[in-house]
């Protein structure tokens, strides 16, 4: 695996429940990357003093502090990572990884990854399979699917990055999301490996209000984005059986029809939003005729 070279940025917010999991899964790498930026983003816990312990030991690992000169939204990571990749401009490297501070995985998931990157040239964006804790046993999660990369583990190559400009600071969030439309739009392909595990330690919504919550605002992210009205139609039945049952894919509908009736401005530039529902009809037709899975 000579010559395979990444790198990675993250950007952390009171993370110290978890940052140290991230931390020893990257020293622990089989490959380890050529430089790591980790960005404090405006943390108030212990997590800078925790980055800043590795960072004594392993001379890879670089730590930064951006205090947030806005009202906290989802915008803020995105701009927290771009300051990161903004130190590594005149790096050479083949490959970059925005990692989140809440994520563990496999001594060799790096190796793995790269080398399935090399065997197909068409890859932009690539990542693992998301276990999360249920009572104590990590389990796959709901929705996870092979050509979407959850943006906390979207590894890109360094082409595709600059092709697709990194992330698009959106502050109703869905920054990954566009990414990896960008990048289909410019010929890459996206893809997710079951066989590579990844395990995410912060769990969205640990009781039921925070759940209900977080669906009624994913579903209002999905109108911000420019999902197709039928499509989403199609994901609010899909998603029943996602906990907690049936009511979560309910408050998700409804954050989203409350988006359509609010007539806000999609920000998302108007091509971005055909091709992402030309993709989405072309899997409603898919679906219709029994070649593909349900809407994820």
């Amino acid at each position: 695996m000579s010559g395979k070279e990444y790198v990675l940025v993250t950007a952390a917010r009171n993370e110290d429940d978890y940052i140290e999991k991230t931390i020893q899964s990257v020293i622990s790498q089989t490959i380890l990357p050529k430089e790591w930026i980790i960005v404090s983003d405006g943390s108030t816990d212990l997590t800078d003093k925790i980055v800043m312990k590795y960072t004594e030991k392993y001379d890879f690992i670089h730590f930064i502090r951006i205090e947030p000169n806005d009202k906290r939204n989802f915008a803020s990571q995105a701009y927290a990572l771009k300051a990161g990749v903004k130190m590594l401009k005149d790096m050479e490297y083949e490959f970059i990884g925005l990692l989140d501070a809440d994520i563990s995985f496999e001594p060799n998931y790096y190796e793995k990854i790269m080398g399935k990157c090399y065997n197909n040239k068409k890859i932009g964006i690539v990542g693992g399979w998301i276990y999360e804790s249920q009572k104590g046993i990590h389990k796959e999660r709901f929705g996870n699917s092979i050509r979407h990369v959850p943006g906390a583990i979207q590894m890109f190559r360094r082409q595709c990055y600059k092709d697709v400009n990194g992330y698009m600071p959106l502050r109703k969030g869905g920054k990954d999301t566009i990414a990896e439309i960008m990048a289909r739009m410019n010929g890459w392909e996206t893809k997710c490996f079951p066989d590579l595990r990844v395990f995410h330690h912060r769990i969205t919504g640990t009781d039921k209000c925070n759940t209900l919550y977080a669906r009624y605002h994913q579903g209002k992210e999905d109108y911000f984005l420019g999902y197709h009205p039928m499509f989403e139609v199609l994901k609010f039945l899909a998603r029943i059986k996602e906990k907690p049952l049936v009511i979560g894919s309910i408050f998700r509908f409804f954050g989203y029809i409350e988006g359509l009736l609010s007539r806000e401005p999609i920000v998302i530039p108007n091509e971005v939003v055909k091709y992402l529902r030309k993709e989405q009809m072309m899997r409603i037709i898919s679906l219709l005729t029994m070649k593909t899975s349900t809407p994820s």
